[in-house]
């Protein structure tokens, strides 16, 4: 049983909630603007792309400071108060980016757009699922929308660099879109929410043992590590692997990017369709990390022709990003239904780790090899569908019972 949501007659729920994702079209492109500029950056800041892939470091640094803290907050006071803060952040971000030429303030501007980040999550999630009466579906679609951010910029940052435009253009587009938002956002009202009753509370505390449930609970929080880590690894070095170990040119380099893009947003419409049809979350959960290792893995030996690393790179969008780590946390939600907002911040604070030591990692592996840095990425995808096996086992009791 979920919360309740007394609405307001004021209360326009089809411009809340396009509104809401607007947020997150342009928090797509808030997740890989930095790393699709590493270049540019880096000639910007005269350091070299290790520098700018340790500014990047920054957002998982403002993520694992506020996750905790924004998670308990959306459980007290406003949700519009949480959104706010995000939208306002990441302007500040957009705009501060392309202002400074100082490591240490891109870096303390790279914390900011991780606070941003946690402040969305904490007023979004909560809202959406509140807002229609505990049906998640709808949070499903929150990555749809961060998908197309993620595949626009890409194509944008191309058509700069194809004519030899200053790629702070990208970040000007990005504070454009905030501004519209935060002028929308200000007239409109949210829900007002309502605690789940006592009653309600307790449905779920006898459907499995304390040990399965720290378990489970150990698990998820791994798993909020490594599906997050599994996407940012690939985001961020995808376009210059193949630039460096294959010889792919620019457009092409990105190309592949966008097919991920694409391949994300193919796969949150195909998991929006069989989590409405009731299909098993652990069994997607499952299949869908095993199909994303597979298709790292024919990047890695087959991606020097073209079309085979675009159409691996569709699969795996397809697969790792099209909501599996939403939909980890909705397992991880319906454990403990009294607390939303503080199971989300903790889910994504383990997220945040891995924003924070994914850059750090890969950076030291790139003094390496190119080809190391990227392959790693299969390390995390088995580790993460490990997890997803053992929670399915931890589980299958309580859907027997």
């Amino acid at each position: 049983m979920q919360a309740t949501v007394t609405e307001e007659p004021q209360i326009n729920r089809r411009r809340l909630t396009l509104s809401l994702y607007l947020n997150y079209l342009i928090h797509g492109f808030g997740l890989i603007i930095l790393a699709q500029n590493m270049v540019a950056l880096g000639g910007a800041w005269s350091v070299p792309v290790k520098t700018v892939s340790f500014v990047i470091s920054g957002v998982g640094i403002g993520r694992l400071i506020s996750y905790l803290i924004t998670g308990t907050l959306a459980d007290l006071f406003s949700r519009k108060l949480l959104v706010n803060i995000g939208m306002l952040s990441y302007l500040i971000f957009a705009v501060g980016m392309i202002m400074t030429h100082s490591v240490p303030v891109a870096y303390c501007l790279a914390i900011l757009a991780g606070i941003a980040n946690s402040a969305l999550d904490a007023g979004t999630y909560t809202t959406l699922v509140e807002m229609n009466d505990g049906n998640g579906y709808d949070t499903i679609l929150i990555k749809g929308f961060m998908s197309i951010g993620e595949f626009i910029l890409p194509l944008i940052i191309a058509t700069l660099n194809a004519k030899n435009l200053w790629f702070g253009w990208s970040f000007i587009i990005m504070a454009a879109l905030l501004v519209i938002n935060i002028i929308n956002m200000s007239s409109l009202k949210f829900p007002v929410i309502k605690a789940p009753s006592k009653v309600d509370l307790g449905e779920h505390a006898h459907k499995q043992s304390k040990v399965r449930t720290v378990l489970s609970t150990i698990v998820l929080l791994a798993y909020g590590y490594t599906s997050m880590a599994l996407m940012i690894w690939f985001t961020q070095w995808i376009t210059l692997f193949t630039q460096r170990a294959f010889n792919f040119g620019n457009i092409a380099a990105h190309t592949v990017m966008s097919c991920y893009s694409i391949g994300s947003m193919a796969g949150v419409l195909t998991l929006f369709f069989l989590l409405k049809h009731n299909a098993s979350e652990m069994k997607l959960l499952i299949s869908l990390n095993l199909v994303a290792v597979l298709s790292l893995v024919i990047i890695l030996v087959a991606g020097r022709n073209v079309l085979i690393a675009n159409v691996a790179s569709f699969i795996f969008g397809l697969s790792a990003a099209s909501g599996v780590m939403q939909t980890g946390l909705t397992v991880f939600m319906n454990m403990f239904p009294a607390h939303r907002g503080m199971i989300t911040g903790i889910f994504y604070f383990f997220g945040s780790i891995a924003s924070f030591t994914v850059p750090l990692i890969t950076g030291v592996l790139s003094t390496h090899s190119i080809t190391a840095t990227f392959g790693a990425d299969i390390i995390v995808g088995i580790i993460g569908t490990v997890l997803m096996i053992i929670l399915a086992v931890l589980q299958k009791p309580v859907r027997q019972a």
